[in-house]
This record gives C-alpha cells, structure tokens and sequence, in this order.
C-alpha cells in the first residue's frame, strides 16, 4: 500500500463522499459479519427450540423483523457505498487524466517525439483509469472488508468462548493465517502479467492510432491486409496475457473456497465430537463463512494492487520526466520584441553525445529575412527551434534582443513568435476558432481582415457555414493549400516580431503557392523571418542565407556571394535548377 501513498492526494478532493463511502461500508461490513450470525444465535432458538416460549403475533413479528432489518441496513449501507465510491473513482480519474494530460503540455518535445502517440494515448486512458480503480478499491475494500472479518472474528471468539472455550476458537481460526499463502503467490504473479498487459495495451492503441493517420497511405499503398494482420498479431498477444493474469486471478478464489472448506470440515468434526448446540454451530458456521468472504476479497484486492502498480509505472514514466524547460525565477521584463537575434557558440544535442549543432555563431538583426538552406539532416529546423525554446540549448546561448532566451518568460518570449509549418495543424473546430490560435482576444473584424491578408476569406465563405465551418481532425475536410492559408491568417493576426517559416509553400499547386508567396510578401514586412528552406524558389527574397552542413554553418551571405563563394550552396542550388555547376 505504501507505493500508492504519494497518490492518495487525489483522494483528499474527494475527502467527504470517501468518508461517507468507508462509514457506510463498515456498516455494511459489521452487518454482514457479526448482525447474520447473531440473528441466527438470537432469533431461531427463540421461534424453533422445543423448551422455546409461545410467541404473541406481535412478538413474531418483532422477532422476525430482525432478518429484514439486517437486510435493509446491509443493502442501504451497501447502496450508499458502492455509489459513493463510483464517484469519488470517477472525479479522482478526471483529477488524474487533467494531472497527466497537463504534463505532457510542459514536456519538451524531444520527449514527445521519443514516444509513440497510440502509447502516451493508453497511459493517459487505460493506465489511468486502472489507477483510479486501484485507488478506490484500496480506500473502500481496504476498510470495508477488515470491517466485516473483525466482526465475523468478534462473534466467533465470543460464541466460541461462551460454547466451548479456547479451543474451539483456534479451531475455527486456524486456518485463516494459511489464506496468506496463495495470496501472496498468487500477487506475485498477477504483477507480472499486470506489467505486460499495460504495456499490450499501449501497442494495440498504437496501431489504431497510427493507422487512422496513415489512411491514405494504406490505401494508396494496397496495405489494408498487411495493417490488419499486424493489428491482429497485437491483438492476439494481448489476449494471451489478458488470460494468463485471469488464470492468476480467478485461481485464488477456488484456493482460498478450499481452504475455507477444510476450516469448516475441521470446525464440523470438533462440534460434534464437543456436542455443540445446532443453533450455536449453525451460528459458528456463518460466521466463520462470514469470515472467509472478506479474505477473498482482501485477495482480490491485493490482485487489484499489482494491477494498480502496473499502471502506477507506466504512469510515472510521464509524471516523473523532468520539464527542463520553464520560466526562470527572475524573469526579464519584456514587451514587443524587436527581434534581433543572435547564436553565440550554440551546440545542440537530442541524446547526450550526440550533437547536432556544433558551435553555432550567427548574427541576423531584427527586420532581416534570413533563409536556412543545407542538405536534409544539416541542423536547419533545430536552429530554428531555439529560438521559440522549443528545445533547449546544451552549450552557448541564443538571445533575442540582447536578452537569453532562457531569462524570459515562455509566454512572453513564444507571444513575440509566430510559426507557419510545412504541415499546419487544424484543430477538429471551427474556422474561426483555428484562427483565434493566432491572438485569443482578436475582434470578428481582426480575425477576418488577417483572413485577407492570407488571401483566406474568399474560400472561407464560399464553404457552407463560413467561419464557423468544421474542419475535421487535422484539418482534413480542407485543402493544402486552404490550411496553409489559415495558418499564414494565424501568422497575420498574431503580428509577432519573430516569423518562422518551415517551407510554408511546399507540395502546393501553383495557383496556391502564388496565393501564399503574394501573403507571405505583406507577412515578411518589418519582421525578422528565419526561412527553413527546401526550394529553393521560396528564398528569393532572402537578405541573408545560412548554409548548413552537417551541424555547422558553412556559409554566410547573400545568393549572389554565396553561388560564387560556396561550393555546397552552388551543388544545391544547381541541382535545383536542373543545371550543371
């Protein structure tokens, strides 16, 4: 129980309907374990014993009105527990999922690129929920079930005690300490299942998930069977260990029934060997039954534990991952940006030792349009992505302005920056609401006129609902070019002193890169633009070219200079341009 201590803090949001939830299920408990046995003890002899006294109807009638009293308080005390608990499980799992959910925001994505999507998607929905269910099930059945062994132990010590003395009740006790055993056992091996299960699930979501993103490709491709073969080896490794843990899981039952079964055989022959009353052993055997269930289910709860503890791993690999970039503790005041930048002996590494910016030195003062040429690979993007401290640099600084970036705030620092990707992204809303990503508090009007500007607003209201249409996962009900469009609208209503531009008319038809190249003319104006550039074509209006190989700059200046200078540049450009050097 103590590795899910540091997590009961999501039990503390929910203190008053768990309390509730425990107390009822004491009583509950107390019912179940010492109110059957009683009535038993105290009600039959007074109605079927030969010597017993003639009963008034209304006597009767109080004395069998025990048996539905003990039945009414079970079910209420029960109602009340099972409904409170269902609760308390479904705000700790909200609590959980918004915890999680939250700290993949923050994480750097060179964190998020390591994972698959359909795993981080099934530690977020199948290992949370787990969790929330272990959690619960610990706070409730953890109480409860004591509660209902205590009182069915309670009553055999006293009625054993009353009947026949100590003997009698380390007969019936005895083999409650050898219930451990098979418990024990048993967890061990659930654990082990647990782990490999969790793990499953998170391939099977993986495929799902990067099936539905592929769509086009497995079509266009022929690989519907080869994706539904793959999918089903998965599938069928998952079953395999779903029933390898239910074996474990649904063994303990009939183990501990047996052990049950012996301590009742045992307690059957010493009554009768002691000349127990009927009554008083009917009573004794309820109550030792009465027992046994409880440590069942205590069994199943400590099952319920390692399945938990599965989880709980897989859950800490997320939650224990370090945000290595935050705001600093004294951040620098700052405004609007005018967006002079500067790499002074900047490196850059994805894994440790193994760099991929090596000693960047660069200088672009603010209103320079400057284009990032090289091969695929040369450190381009990665420079780029400093800027914003979307990644974090591992020796050197980049300032803006004269200021490290790591000295401002995130928001301050990303709210000067605006992004257009080569594969703009489109949230499954409205129009308007993927426009408003650009700047939240924008009028109707700004958000409109930044549609004009990106050559936008004429499609827009060509669609069925204008602003207001769906665009699908992604984007997917529009074209290329009208998402590109959007996300260049995004750029025009954020207005940011700092633009990045990842090859933002790539795989377009003509008529829509002539659209965007005339949009990103006003875009560029007064801006200082770093350029990603795989064509060549979209840096003619470059003031200054990066030339990077393999990690360094290679090359620094204008085309002219650098087609006459650099021999790179020159293989590139040609190439390009379908002539020789």
């Amino acid at each position: 129980m103590s590795r899910f201590r540091p997590y009961f803090k999501y039990l503390k949001r929910v203190r008053g309907p768990l309390i509730g939830a425990i107390i009822a299920g004491v009583i509950y408990g107390l019912a179940s374990g010492a109110g059957l046995p009683l009535m038993i003890k105290m009600v039959f002899p007074r109605i079927f014993a030969e010597d017993a006294v003639r009963l008034t109807t209304s006597q009767l009638i109080l004395v069998a009105s025990w048996l539905p009293a003990i039945f009414l308080i079970r079910g209420i005390a029960g109602f009340i527990n099972s409904y409170l608990i269902q609760y308390s499980g479904v705000k700790v799992l909200e609590a959980m999922r918004y915890d999680f959910f939250r700290k993949l925001q923050f994480l750097p994505l060179s964190f998020i690129q390591r994972q698959t999507s359909g795993d981080l998607i099934s530690r977020g929905i199948a290992d949370t929920n787990q969790l929330q269910f272990s959690l619960t099930a610990i706070a409730n059945d953890g109480i409860k079930q004591p509660a209902a062994l205590l009182g069915s132990i309670g009553y055999l010590i006293w009625a054993a005690f009353y009947e026949k003395g100590v003997v009698l009740v380390l007969v019936c006790l005895a083999l409650i300490p050898v219930c451990v055993f098979p418990i024990r056992y048993i967890g061990r091996k659930l654990l082990a299942r647990a782990h490999q299960i969790q793990a499953q699930i998170g391939t099977v979501t993986d495929r799902f998930a990067e099936n539905l993103s592929a769509a086009k490709e497995v079509r266009a491709f022929g690989l519907e069977q080869d994706q539904t073969d793959r999918f089903a080896v998965a599938s069928r490794a998952l079953i395999l260990f779903q029933m390898k843990a239910v074996k474990y899981a649904q063994a303990l039952t009939p183990a501990l029934e047996l052990i049950s079964a012996f301590g009742l055989a045992l307690t059957l022959i010493y009554a009768y060997r002691s000349g127990v009353a009927l009554e008083s052993f009917i009573a004794i055997i309820v109550a030792l039954y009465s027992s046994y269930e409880p440590i069942k289910k205590l069994g199943a709860l400590n099952n319920e534990t390692k399945r938990g503890t599965s989880a709980l791993v897989r859950l800490e690999y997320v939650f224990d991952e370090p945000v290595t970039i935050t705001d600093p503790a004294d951040p620098v005041k700052v405004a609007r940006l005018r967006g002079d930048l500067k790499f002074k002996n900047v490196t850059f590494a994805y894994k440790t030792g193994e760099p991929v910016l090596h000693g960047i030195d660069a200088d672009i003062p603010a209103g320079t349009v400057c284009a990032l040429v090289g091969p695929s690979g040369a450190g381009k993007s990665t420079f780029a992505n400093l800027v914003p401290r979307f990644y974090e640099v591992t020796g050197g600084n980049v300032t803006v302005d004269n200021h490290d970036v790591r000295q401002m705030n995130i928001a301050d620092l990303r709210r000067n920056t605006a992004v257009v990707s080569q594969d703009p992204v489109l949230f499954n809303d409205t129009i308007y609401s993927n426009l408003l990503i650009g700047r939240s508090d924008a009028t109707r009007q700004e958000v409109e006129s930044a549609a004009r500007d990106a050559h936008a607003d004429k499609f827009i209201r060509e669609l069925p609902q204008s602003y207001e249409t769906i665009v699908g996962e992604r984007g997917a009900l529009l074209s290329g070019g009208q998402k590109q469009r959007i996300a260049l609208a995004r750029a025009f209503l954020r207005n940011a002193p700092i633009l990045i531009l990842d090859e933002a008319t790539s795989a377009l038809d003509s008529q829509s890169e002539q659209m965007i190249q005339d949009a990103l003319k006003k875009l560029v104006v007064g801006k200082t633009v770093l350029i990603i550039a795989h064509r060549f074509s979209t840096i003619r209006d470059a003031s200054k070219i990066l030339v990077f190989d393999q990690g360094h700059i290679v090359g620094n200046g204008s085309h002219a200079e650098l087609y006459e200078s650099n021999t790179l540049y020159r293989t590139l450009y040609d190439r390009q341009q379908g002539t020789s050097a």
